[in-house]
C-alpha cells in the first residue's frame, strides 16, 4: 500500500508539472492561425536582442564560473585541510545569499559603488559587469561551495597533500594538478548549476541595467503573445540541459574509499 502511495504521489507530481509545460508548449506553436509552426521560435532566434543578450550572459556565465572556482576551491581545500573548525561557520556563510534576497544585495553594490562613491564601479560598464559578475558568484556560492565540498570529501586530502609536498610541490601544484583534477567532476556540477542561475536571473542585470538575458525574457513577455512562451521553453530547456549535464558527469565522480575496519 505504501508503494501505491508513493507512485499516486509521484504521477501527481509529475502531472502537477509536466501539464503546464504542454500547454505552454503548444501555446508557442500556434503562432500561425489553425496549424502548428515554428514561427515563434524562428522569430526569438533571429531577434538580434535574444543574440546579444544571450551571449552577454554566456560570457557573464564563464567569467563568473572562473572567478567561483578560483574562489571557493582553494577557501573549500583549505577549510578541509586546516581549517576543520571553521567549516560550521564557513557552511552558514555560504548559505547567506539564500535567505538574503538579490533586490538586497544589489542595492548594497549601488549604494556603496555609484558615481559618487570611493570606488565608483557602476560609471563604467566595465566595472558594472565586474559588479555584476560578483553578484553572480554570490547567488551561485551556495551551491558551488556545496559542491566542490561534496567532491572533496570523497578523497583524502591530507595524504594527497603530505605525498605531494614529500616530491616538492608547492601549493599552486597542489591545488591546480593534484586537488583539482580529483574534485572536476564536482566543480562542474556547480558550474553546470552557476550557469542556469545566471541565464535566468534578472534582479541584479535588471538594476544595475546590463544587457542580459533575464531583462530580454521580462521585456518580452511584457509586449508579446506568443514569443515569451517560446522562450520560456527555450529557457527551460537549457536549465534542464544543465541539469541532465550535471547527472552525465556525476557518473564519472569517484567513489569515497572504503574505511578499514
Amino acid at each position: 500500500m505504501k508503494k501505491l502511495w508513493a507512485w499516486i504521489a509521484l504521477a501527481v507530481g509529475l502531472i502537477y508539472f509536466i501539464l503546464p509545460l504542454v500547454g505552454m508548449t503548444e501555446f508557442s506553436l500556434k503562432m500561425r492561425r489553425g496549424v502548428y509552426s515554428f514561427d515563434a521560435y524562428a522569430k526569438v532566434l533571429n531577434d538580434p536582442r535574444f543574440q546579444e543578450t544571450f551571449g552577454y550572459s554566456v560570457l557573464m556565465a564563464i567569467f563568473t564560473i572562473i572567478f567561483g572556482v578560483l574562489l571557493i576551491v582553494p577557501t573549500a581545500y583549505w577549510v578541509r585541510l586546516k581549517l576543520p573548525r571553521l567549516r560550521p561557520y564557513i557552511e552558514f556563510i555560504t548559505l547567506l545569499p539564500l535567505v538574503i534576497p538579490a533586490i538586497v544585495i544589489v542595492f548594497g553594490y549601488i549604494r556603496l559603488y555609484n558615481t559618487s562613491s570611493w570606488l565608483p564601479l557602476t560609471g563604467t560598464a566595465t566595472g558594472t559587469n565586474v559588479l555584476l559578475m560578483f553578484g553572480y558568484a554570490t547567488l551561485a556560492l551556495p551551491y558551488m561551495y556545496r559542491a566542490v565540498d561534496t567532491g572533496l570529501r570523497t578523497i583524502d586530502v591530507a595524504t594527497l597533500t603530505e605525498a605531494a609536498q614529500s616530491l616538492g610541490a608547492g601549493w599552486i601544484t597542489i591545488l591546480s594538478r593534484i586537488i583539482l583534477p580529483n574534485v572536476l567532476v564536482a566543480v562542474l556540477s556547480g558550474a553546470f548549476l552557476t550557469f542556469a542561475i545566471v541565464i535566468g536571473e534578472f534582479t541584479l542585470a535588471a538594476l544595475l541595467n546590463r544587457p542580459a538575458f533575464g531583462p530580454y525574457m521580462q521585456l518580452l513577455g511584457a509586449n508579446r503573445a506568443y514569443e515569451p512562451a517560446a522562450l520560456a521553453v527555450i529557457a527551460f530547456g537549457i536549465t534542464w540541459g544543465c541539469m541532465a549535464l550535471i547527472q552525465i558527469v556525476s557518473r564519472f565522480a569517484p567513489k569515497a574509499p572504503a574505511l578499514p575496519h
